[in-house]
């Protein structure tokens, strides 16, 4: 079984400024190169999971988001870095103008791509682990069983009453990559 090393893209892999989708604005945080070779070193994959709900709402179109994700993947890969997956959510439950704008079982804080990437890549849930920035990453990490979770500490609030490593900054996550 694999472990894994799951990641939120907007404020962990780039800077968070706001429905990021053209190359021009993707802004990697300082560290998530770094992060990302110790735990392939320490036999993880990595795998992106992340909320698009600018697809819902009209801001840009699914192959906007690949041919960023391609793009991303190309840079992590000019690093040895390979990511194994990309799983995104392009839904949104109220806020939309098109076919995307419906409740789902993919948007965190709901567990849904997270189970799929257990499914497609044969996780073991219990050896692996969730970076992210916001509380939603971390109920979704829960609710896919995975204990060990790091909330990076960002512009959204956090709730002390969910249980996560926290860090002030991407780099104080190598600590919990064991």
């Amino acid at each position: 079984m694999v472990k894994a090393l799951f990641l939120d893209r907007d404020g962990i892999i780039n800077v968070d400024h706001g429905y990021v989708h053209k190359i021009e604005n993707f802004e990697f945080v300082d560290g998530i190169f770094e992060i990302c070779t110790l735990a392939i070193e320490k036999g993880y994959q990595i795998f992106v999971i992340t909320n698009q709900a600018g697809i819902a709402r009209g801001y840009y179109e699914i192959i906007d988001f690949e041919h960023l994700t391609s793009w991303m993947k190309a840079e992590f890969k000019k690093r040895n870095i390979e990511i194994s997956g990309v799983y995104y959510c392009p839904h949104h439950p109220v806020k939309g103008s098109n076919e995307y704008k419906m409740d789902c079982d993919c948007r965190k804080p709901k567990p849904g791509m997270i189970f799929k990437a257990i499914s497609d890549h044969n996780i073991n849930i219990k050896q692996s682990i969730f970076i992210g920035d916001k509380i939603s990453d971390m109920e979704a990490a829960a609710a896919a069983g995975i204990d060990n979770r790091i909330l990076v500490k960002s512009q959204y609030a956090d709730e002390t009453n969910i249980k996560a490593h926290r860090v002030g900054e991407l780099a104080g996550a190598a600590q919990f990559i064991v």
